[in-house]
């Protein structure tokens, strides 16, 4: 029996859908927020800490955790509704996004937020920073494993490729790096700022286990996180092929999502359409 089968896929889509609700509720209630990556994230961020990561929310420094890095933290609105829904914190501080004083600021920050492993919103850094968390692990002859989600916009930066070339040198099989490539970034189309060319192609050249897969696929999801390490001394890429947006039909692929809040009518369309109107928040 496959992984897949044996865990509960309708249960990690529900958790997915609420992910989708929470992000816009909270991009609405502080008029702010990363609606669009937030979306596309979803299933994946759903997969992985419903189905896949090993983790103990009431102990959110165990040393054998799983480690987890939104690299892309301006979409950590989809971050702090899995984290809440694990009990990392308490759902009603949801609606405190971005508010002064909460524990749930715009970019996730070390520190003040249960359940964060590194500070993000200066993009281009997560992948090394994972780095050092797997080889550690490794130093500490620990099994735990080391998931890194960043977003297409961010991996044209040039740090990103030293850390590409770096994984599989020091031979870390305890390191999945997953790419939200929804095609966007904040200017707009990917493929007309910087294109990235055959990201599969490129990652496999420099000595990865490359998975390609679409990213709203969850049954794909856990088949490809639960192989990884399919090759010892290998790091894993996993490309998941997403839509900005996904789930609101007069947001997917328009990048005016990337940064925009709904207004209470939107938000109400948008909650129709994922299934989630009528739903409590938080």
């Amino acid at each position: 029996m496959s992984v897949a089968s044996s865990l509960d896929i309708g249960v990690l889509r529900e958790k997915a859908r609420r992910i989708r609700c929470d992000a816009l509720w909270m991009a609405h209630l502080s008029n702010t927020g990363h609606v669009g990556g937030s979306l596309s994230c979803a299933d994946i961020v759903a997969t992985l800490y419903f189905g896949i990561m090993r983790l103990r929310p009431e102990d959110p420094h165990w040393p054998d955790r799983d480690r987890f890095i939104m690299s892309k933290g301006h979409c950590c609105s989809a971050w702090y509704s899995a984290l809440a829904e694990r009990g990392y914190f308490p759902r009603e501080e949801l609606p405190t996004y971005r508010k002064i004083g909460s524990r749930l600021q715009g970019h996730p920050e070390l520190g003040k937020t249960p359940g964060v492993e590194m500070t993000a919103g200066s993009l281009g850094h997560g992948l090394s920073a994972g780095i050092g968390m797997a080889l550690g692990g490794k130093l500490d002859k620990k099994d735990y494993r080391v998931f890194v989600l960043i977003g297409d916009g961010e991996i044209q930066e040039g740090l990103n490729w030293e850390a590409i070339m770096s994984a599989p040198n020091f031979h870390l099989d305890n390191f999945v790096a997953i790419l939200d490539r929804n095609g966007h970034q904040s200017g707009g189309a990917v493929d007309r700022i910087m294109p990235l060319g055959d990201m599969a192609d490129k990652w496999r050249s420099f000595g990865w286990d490359v998975l390609e897969i679409d990213g709203h696929d969850i049954p794909s999801l856990v088949d490809a996180f639960s192989r990884a390490p399919r090759k010892l001394g290998v790091p894993t890429f996993v490309l998941c092929n997403t839509v900005k947006g996904k789930g609101v039909s007069f947001m997917e692929n328009d990048n005016l999502w990337h940064g925009k809040a709904p207004d209470r009518d939107q938000l109400e369309r948008a909650l129709e359409e994922i299934g989630c109107r009528g739903v409590r928040f938080p």
